[in-house]
């Protein structure tokens, strides 16, 4: 029967992208990103190191982790945790890159929205650091219209590259990767060219290679040979300033120009004061050997060290400041902003409490706080040691919770009497007989005055210590242990001089420092 209905055409259903589409949306999104986040450094190395949005957004991660998921990162990345950190940020920004490319392939509007948002959180990231000024948001902004603009040449171009099939363009194709290979060398040059400035400007190196440190006007005494124990596997009395540890939130280490630096003393008191690098030098060095050790320790951790630090006396300063009645803490800024508070009365009970300028006899280390840090002995490094210091402010703990604080640590927080196997190493193999089981224990400002040792479920067996000439040092032991063949278990406690044993009951480092005992198995064959 015949109809006067014409049949349909068939409807093609739009297949997968050609994957020369998903290739020219991958480059015109990460060409694109690229050039914008190099011009971004290189107006931050010329004008703030604050102002690169990379950093600001991963201090911003920081700041903004919750407190389990730091301490994961700690726990499980130790020292490299930046690194990892960093490396996440540009792991997200290279897939969201090639998403911004597709998106701005289908619709020219949807990439500029895009790099808009970029740019929105890059802004919002460096306006939000504490030294921030309006001025740091221009690097951002600046590398936000190149990239845009470097868009819009590459997407008419990356448009035609392709038929209607889909099927590359053979001479649009040679344009379009011409066009975004010359992008992509902009943007390498304008990063090369951040990176050689910022090397020039290494102002930090500079002011630290010029340093001409006074012997110490009070040197430390010599430590004597038997505080080390002379057992394999056990880390030396003094920390090497390369060996020491380091954690801190700073994702690019402070440069500081000891020229333009000042440290100032404000807040409740009486004479407010400000000196120069040599002023403090003037005032005569000390020299302390402490032990230094992070918060963030897991039971047995390796955040601890010993060093031999010079400094200026702190107590001293503040007194002659003249500090108000009812003032109870000190508010320490490092040069990025971080702030530290410290309970007054532990810098002024007669401690050891430091302005550090040397470390082991040398110029404070960049990334150990150079040009000047604090160092209160019996305080966790969160609470009594500041690095990069450049201004103290006394007040009150009801007055202002500093950084830490206010993320949920403790405001006071004294060391924990602890204790450390560091040999045998965990899953070690030994063969029957004499073993050394040896280690550190520690209770600054107490001093320890035995350490145990236990295998299995056995007694309790006294090990011998080595000397400790002062109670901020931490001290080192040894146990002989006359092995048989299985697995074992061992553990190690201190008592410190107060008479307080270690306790055995597990207490995570959140939130004033980790707690019990130190366990390694072994096996004896």
């Amino acid at each position: 029967m015949a109809t006067d209905i014409e049949p349909r055409p068939a409807t093609r259903r739009p297949g997968p992208p050609h994957p020369t589409t998903v290739a020219r949306a991958a480059i015109v999104g990460l060409t694109s990103v690229s050039i914008t986040l190099s011009v971004a450094h290189l107006g931050a190395v010329l004008i703030s190191p604050a102002a690169d949005p990379v950093l600001a957004v991963g201090a911003a991660a920081i700041d903004l982790a919750p407190q389990p998921l730091k301490a994961f990162a700690i726990r499980t990345f130790g020292t490299n945790d930046k690194a990892v950190l960093l490396g996440g940020v540009y792991t997200v920004l290279v897939l969201a890159a090639i998403v911004l490319g597709a998106a701005a392939l289908r619709q020219r509007r949807y990439g500029v929205i895009g790099l808009a948002a970029f740019t929105t959180v890059g802004v919002t990231a460096v306006l939000s650091r504490p030294t921030a000024a309006v001025t740091d948001a221009l690097p951002v902004l600046a590398g936000a219209i190149v990239g845009a603009a470097a868009m819009l040449i590459l997407l008419p171009v990356a448009r035609t590259a392709t038929s209607a099939t889909g099927r590359p363009r053979l001479l649009n194709r040679r344009q379009f990767l011409s066009a975004a290979g010359g992008t992509a060398l902009t943007a390498a040059a304008a990063a090369g060219t951040g990176a050689a400035i910022s090397r020039l400007r290494a102002v930090g190196a500079r002011s630290r290679a010029a340093v001409d440190l006074p012997p110490p006007m009070r040197p430390a005494p010599t430590l004597p040979a038997t505080v080390a124990v002379g057992v394999d596997g056990m880390p030396p009395f003094i920390t090497p300033n390369g060996a020491f540890y380091r954690v801190d939130t700073a994702l690019s280490v402070p440069q500081v120009d000891l020229a333009r630096w000042r440290l100032s003393l404000d807040g409740e008191v009486d004479r407010p004061r400000t000196w120069r690098f040599e002023d403090l030098l003037a005032r005569g060095l000390v020299e302390r050997d402490i032990t230094l050790n992070c918060v963030s320790n897991e039971v047995g951790g390796p955040y601890i060290g010993t060093a031999r630090w010079s400094g200026v006396p702190l107590a001293p300063l503040l007194r002659e400041a003249g500090i108000r009645p009812g003032q109870n803490q000190l508010v320490s800024r490092s040069v990025e902003g971080m702030t530290i508070g410290t309970p007054l009365q532990a810098i002024l009970d007669g401690r050891d409490a430091l302005l550090a300028v040397a470390m082991n006899g040398e110029p404070l280390p960049l990334e150990h706080g150079f040009p000047l840090r604090m160092l209160v002995p019996g305080l966790y490094g969160y609470v009594g040691a500041c690095k990069w210091l450049t201004s103290m402010t006394v007040t009150t703990f009801d007055a202002f919770d500093p950084y830490w604080v206010q993320r949920g640590w403790a405001a006071d927080a004294p060391v924990k009497t602890a204790s450390r196997i560091d040999t045998p190493k965990p899953f070690a193999q030994h063969p029957a007989g004499p073993v050394m089981i040896a280690g550190v224990a520690w209770a600054q400002r107490r001093g320890i005055t035995a350490v145990e040792v236990q295998v299995d479920d056995g007694p309790w067996q006294q090990a011998r210590l080595a000397d400790g000439p002062s109670p901020d040092l931490w001290r080192q032991w040894t146990y002989r242990w006359n092995a048989t063949p299985g697995s074992h278990t061992l553990r190690v406690r201190a008592t410190d001089a107060t008479g307080t044993v270690q306790t055995g009951e597990r207490v995570p480092p959140f939130p004033d420092g980790a707690a019990g005992w130190h366990s390694t198995t072994v096996t004896i064959t």
